[in-house]
């Protein structure tokens, strides 16, 4: 398996599409389909827009590999990982979507995974790399999405 996020994104993906097959629940309704793909949209943007940054300011969007510029502006100044913000908007959405509420915990799952798989040894990566101006802006923005308090 490739150990990238979109495949484990997948994969968790399958898992709460394998639990709507199998245990139908009605719980969301179609509330939680119209949230559902609200998220989903959103978290579709957020990607985009982080993608198209990243590609103008001529760094790798793909996880270990060496970063040739630190981005801070735009969304970045309100997430420091808003492709990774977009995937768990996208799971929790596909959670309301398909009404699978015995899902949820999974969310948090996968957030521990990205966090300790690819977050904390890119934030390492781009500490070394950049050094005061990294520290600057993780004081200023939250790992997730926020800013921080000074």
């Amino acid at each position: 398996m490739l150990d990238l996020p979109p495949v484990w994104l997948g994969a968790c993906l399958l898992v709460v599409r394998g639990f709507d097959l199998l245990m139908p629940w009605g719980l969301f309704g179609p509330t939680g389909q119209w949230v559902g793909a609200s998220l989903v949209a959103l978290g579709c943007c957020l990607m985009l827009a982080a993608v198209a940054q990243m590609t103008l300011a001529r760094t790798s969007v793909i996880p270990r590999r060496r970063p040739s510029a630190l981005v801070t502006g735009g969304i970045f100044a309100l997430s420091r990982n808003p492709i990774y913000l977009g995937d768990v908007l996208i799971l929790s959405g596909a959670i309301l979507w398909w009404d699978v509420p015995v899902a949820v915990p999974l969310v948090f799952g996968f957030i521990l995974l990205i966090q300790h798989r690819f977050i904390l040894p890119e934030e390492r990566v781009l500490r070394l790399a950049f050094g005061a101006a990294f520290d600057d802006w993780t004081g200023r923005t939250a790992r997730w999405i926020g800013r921080n308090l000074r």
